[in-house]
C-alpha cells in the first residue's frame, strides 16, 4: 500500500510538472494562448474531479472490497499514461489536458480507498505511524516527481523521456497493488446514488452530525488551505520579494516537503503510537510563530538591492536567508505534526460502514478550502498587498482557527 501510494503520487507530479513546462516553453506559441492562463486552467482541471466524483468514489469504496478497487484504478493509470505518451508525441495540448482531468478522476477514486483501508491493514497502535508514513511519502513524492518532470522535459526530445518514466512507474504501481492484502470490509447492500450533487450534500451533512469528525475534516482542510497559499506563492515570493532565481523556488519546495515529512514521522514518536489530538494546538501555534518570523526576516531581505537574482548558495550564505529557510522548514514540520493525528482520528472515529464516504467528504471540503485559498489570495493581491502580507495574515488567522479547533480535545478526553 505504501509503495502503491508513493508511486502514484510520484507519477502524478512527474506528469503534471512536465505538462506545465511543456506547455510554457515548447508549444504555447503554436496554440496562441497566454501560458499563465493555460497553466491556471490546468490546475483547475485537475482539482475539478474532486468536486464531481468524490461522493461516488466514497460510496464505491464502502460498497466493494478495497484492494480489488485499487488494482482496477492502478490498471487505469497504465492506460492513462499510454494516452499521455501518445499526446506528448503528437504535441496535442487538448488531449494532454484531457489526460490531466482523467488523472484527477483517478486520484479522486483512489483517495477514499487510500485512507479508509489503513485501519483494515494496521493494528490500532500502528495507525498513527501508518498515516505519518503515508503523509511523509506523499510530500516526498510530490517533491521528487516535480523535480524529475521538470528536468526530463527540458532535454531535447524530453517528452519521450517523460513518457517512458510515467509508463514505467504506472506499471510498477500496478504490480505493487497486486500485493495489497484483501480486506473483509464491504457493504453490498449499499445502494449507490450517482447524483453527485445530492450525494455530496448528504455526505457533508452526515459528517456535520458527528461534531468530532467534522472538526477533524475542517482541521485537515485548514492545513490544505495554508499549504495551497504557501506553495502557490513560492515563485512570486522568491522572485519579487527576495530577488532570488528559480532554483531558490525549487529549494523552498524541497524544504517544505522535507519539513512535512519530518513532522509527520516525528508525530508518531512523540505520541508513542497513541492517536491523540493533544499537540494539535501546539503545532498551530508553531505555524503562527514561524509565519510571523518569516514576514520579518523576509522583509529585511526585500529592502536589500541586488543587481542579479540570488542563487541558492548565495541565498543561504546570509543570516536572513538561513533564517527564512528555517522558518519554512519549521512551518512545514509543524504542519506535518498537526495533520497526521487528524487523519488518524478521522479513520479511527468513523464508523467502518461509512469510513470511505467520510474520507470522500473530507476530500470535497479540502478542495473547497484550496479553491477558496486561491480566490482569497487573488483578491488580496489585487488590493495591492504583497505576498509577505498574505503570509503574515495566514499566521494571524491561524491563531483564530486554533481557538475554533481547541474543542477537538474535549471529544477525546
Amino acid at each position: 500500500m505504501f509503495l502503491t501510494q508513493f508511486l502514484g503520487a510520484f507519477n502524478d507530479n512527474v506528469f503534471k510538472n512536465a505538462l506545465v513546462i511543456f506547455i510554457t516553453y515548447r508549444v504555447i506559441n503554436s496554440i496562441g494562448m497566454n501560458s499563465q492562463m493555460l497553466v491556471t486552467i490546468a490546475a483547475g482541471i485537475f482539482i475539478l474531479p474532486f468536486f464531481l466524483f468524490s461522493a461516488t468514489a466514497g460510496q464505491l469504496a464502502d460498497r466493494y472490497e478495497k484492494s480489488r478497487l485499487i488494482i482496477i484504478i492502478k490498471l487505469a493509470e497504465i492506460i492513462l499514461m499510454l494516452l499521455a505518451s501518445i499526446s506528448f508525441y503528437i504535441k496535442n495540448v487538448p488531449m494532454l489536458l484531457l489526460v490531466l482531468f482523467l488523472l484527477g478522476v483517478q486520484a479522486t477514486f483512489f483517495g477514499p480507498l487510500k485512507y479508509s483501508i489503513l485501519p483494515n491493514l494496521l493494528n490500532k497502535g500502528e495507525l498513527l505511524a501508518g498515516n505519518g508514513l503515508i503523509e511523509a511519502a506523499t510530500f516526498i513524492a510530490i517533491l521528487l516527481g516535480t523535480i524529475l518532470g521538470g528536468v526530463l522535459i527540458l532535454y531535447p526530445f524530453g517528452q519521450y523521456f517523460v513518457s517512458f518514466v510515467i509508463c514505467l512507474i504506472s506499471i510498477l504501481g500496478f504490480l505493487s497493488s497486486l500485493y495489497i492484502p484483501r480486506t473483509s470490509t464491504k457493504n453490498l447492500d449499499l445502494v449507490i446514488n450517482y447524483n453527485f450533487f445530492i450525494e455530496t450534500i448528504r455526505l457533508i451533512q452526515y459528517s456535520k452530525t458527528r461534531p468530532y469528525i467534522f472538526l477533524c475534516i475542517i482541521g485537515i482542510s485548514w492545513f490544505w488551505f495554508m499549504g495551497a497559499i504557501y506553495l502557490a506563492e513560492f515563485a512570486v515570493f522568491a522572485k519579487d520579494i527576495l530577488h532570488a532565481d528559480q532554483y531558490v523556488v525549487t529549494l523552498f519546495i524541497a524544504i517544505f516537503s522535507v519539513g512535512i515529512a519530518i513532522g509527520s514521522l516525528f508525530c508518531n514518536k512523540l505520541l508513542n503510537g497513541v492517536v491523540d489530538p493533544k499537540y494539535v494546538l501546539l503545532a498551530l501555534f508553531g505555524i503562527s510563530i514561524f509565519s510571523v518570523d518569516l514576514y520579518f526576516s523576509s522583509h529585511q531581505v526585500s529592502m536589500i538591492s541586488f543587481t542579479n537574482l540570488m542563487n541558492p548558495g548565495y541565498f543561504l550564505s546570509s543570516f536572513n536567508g538561513c533564517r527564512i529557510a528555517i522558518d519554512l522548514l519549521m512551518i512545514a514540520t509543524c504542519g506535518g505534526f498537526y495533520t497526521v493525528p487528524l487523519y488518524a482520528l478521522l479513520q479511527q472515529k468513523s464508523e467502518e460502514s461509512h469510513r470511505a464516504r467520510v474520507i470522500a467528504s473530507n476530500n470535497i471540503i479540502n478542495s473547497m478550502f484550496m479553491v477558496f485559498a486561491s480566490i482569497i489570495t487573488t483578491i488580496i493581491l489585487m488590493m495591492h498587498f504583497t505576498v509577505l502580507d498574505i503570509f503574515l495574515l495566514v499566521g494571524i488567522l491561524n491563531l483564530f482557527f486554533a481557538v475554533y479547533i481547541r474543542k477537538l480535545s474535549s471529544f477525546f478526553l
